[in-house]
């Protein structure tokens, strides 16, 4: 009997031997391409294509993971910039999320000083890494399938338009999620984390004034103004502010406000986002917003219309999975600079307003806790509540940037932001592989994923039936 628990225990330990092999070869292979990954993260990055534009950089990810052997569909949703890749055509299914438009009017280039790059967008939110890390992802968690003949199906989601068009909304709608077992994403950030994250729910419109055009000198009686509604609309929301609740959130920005002072301008339009951490909340306001502006139509006798852009839920949390994503960060840890790199960074701190630079969490990762606390909004928020999803962030900025920054562009087109994207790569890949060599802890996540959507949860889109917004960046 004692020889057989020996025989026992050996085989087991020469089995869980031979798991760690393969996961560590599958992640030094990922540090062997660091290079190959690098150079589509920065071409993304110089393409540098807003929401629903991201033609070139839609092209490079899907011909990149085509080339490893995945089947790719493109223009789901109705969106043309949006793909599904996938491997594998049994068991399992873990989804991994990519990114990939940019910011308008944050060109810059990848210096130490505020210059810009000469275009239109930049990529101040890291999503030219965070759809590469993904893809990088996806591609070493199939080779791990194929070389070790486990069961199971990867697919990356290819997801244009994160930036306020609400890619993932219209993705989620369709039900291209419903087939899924778990969810996996990560963010750009100035340090690394895999905490459970928490984002705002937010909803956002284009409102649009029409009046009548008027000399403003010589006929103003006859002009009706449309800039006078978005002004008197603005002046009523600002006067609301202190009658909600005081962790919810009121953006906007005129987007048109007329040609020529002295024309009374017969166009304006204002571009809002309500947010709050309960979409209710965001609902509720969002109502009075839209009748601030039928109010400031009726008071300027102009004409009012507005047109949803996007529309998010909050982002649910699923322990289970952010434990075993923490875990495995933790193991992978942060990385150092070298001598450029930390001169780069010394720079970019300064320019911050820091006293120095503290690499603390670049070089490893910061402690598990579940006190998350909400300010921005992600669309990953509506496919959490289709599927249980897992997120970490990777110190691809230097510490202390803030994102939708040029400092945020500056760190992304170096190798500081590429050797955090492969941090957030191999984490991204070590999770996936625990996963599916452990089906247990999916069937728990879901459990756990049921039970906090609560049993009669209806998934309803904040931005209604409409189609997506492919021309809100234009």
């Amino acid at each position: 009997m004692k020889t057989l628990y020996s025989l026992l225990f050996l085989a087991l330990l020469s089995t869980g031997l031979n798991a760690q092999k393969n996961k560590d070869k599958i992640l030094s292979q990922l540090d062997n391409k660091t290079s190959f990954y690098s150079d589509i993260a920065l071409k993304i990055w110089d393409y540098a294509e807003m929401g629903y534009l991201e033609v070139k950089s839609s092209a490079l990810l899907q011909k990149t993971l085509q080339d490893e052997g995945f089947k790719i569909t493109t223009g789901v949703a109705g969106i043309p910039t949006a793909f599904i890749a996938e491997y594998g055509n049994e068991g399992p299914v873990i989804a991994i999320l990519g990114e990939y438009d940019a910011l308008p009017g944050l060109s810059q280039q990848a210096v130490t000083e505020k210059k810009s790059a000469g275009k239109a967008a930049g990529h101040a939110c890291g999503h030219h890494l965070f759809g590469t890390a993904s893809a990088a992802a996806a591609i070493s968690v199939k080779d791990w399938l194929k070389s070790t003949k486990t069961k199971g199906r990867i697919r990356f989601y290819g997801c244009p338009a994160e930036e306020g068009g609400s890619g993932k909304v219209y993705m989620t709608r369709e039900g291209l999620f419903d087939d899924v077992d778990t969810v996996l994403h990560w963010h750009p950030s100035s340090v690394n984390a895999s905490n459970p994250g928490a984002a705002l729910a937010n909803k956002s419109a284009k409102f649009r004034f029409y009046g009548v055009s008027a000399h403003a000198a010589g006929a103003p009686e006859r002009g009706r103004s449309a800039l006078d509604a978005v002004e008197s609309m603005n002046y009523m929301v600002n006067m609301m502010r202190e009658h909600i609740p005081q962790d919810a959130r009121i953006h906007y920005v005129i987007t048109d406000g007329g040609k020529a002072p002295n024309v009374v301008p017969d166009f304006a339009e204002v571009y809002y986002y309500a947010r709050h951490k309960n979409r209710n909340v965001v609902i509720d306001i969002f109502d009075r917003i839209t009748n601030a502006a039928n109010g400031a139509a009726l008071g300027t006798d102009t004409k009012m219309e507005f047109e949803m852009i996007g529309g998010t839920h909050e982002l649910l949390p699923n322990l289970t999975l952010q434990k075993v994503m923490y875990d495995n960060l933790v193991a992978i840890g942060g990385f150092k600079y070298d001598e450029k790199e930390l001169q780069f960074a010394s720079e970019i701190s300064k320019s911050l307003g820091q006293k120095q630079l503290n690499t603390t969490y670049t070089e490893g990762v910061i402690p598990y806790t579940e006190n998350a606390k909400a300010y921005g909004s992600t669309d990953v928020g509506d496919v959490s509540f289709a599927v249980p999803t897992v997120g970490l962030g990777a110190a691809t900025w230097v510490p202390g940037t803030p994102a939708h920054s040029w400092q945020a562009v500056a760190a992304g087109g170096t190798s500081i932001g590429t050797k955090g994207m492969m941090v957030a790569a191999k984490a991204l890949t070590a999770t996936a592989m625990q996963l599916f060599s452990n089906t247990d802890i999916i069937e728990k996540a879901k459990v756990e994923f049921k039970k906090r959507r609560g049993p009669d949860f209806k998934y309803k889109p904040m931005l209604g039936d409409r189609k997506p917004a492919l021309n809100y960046r234009q």
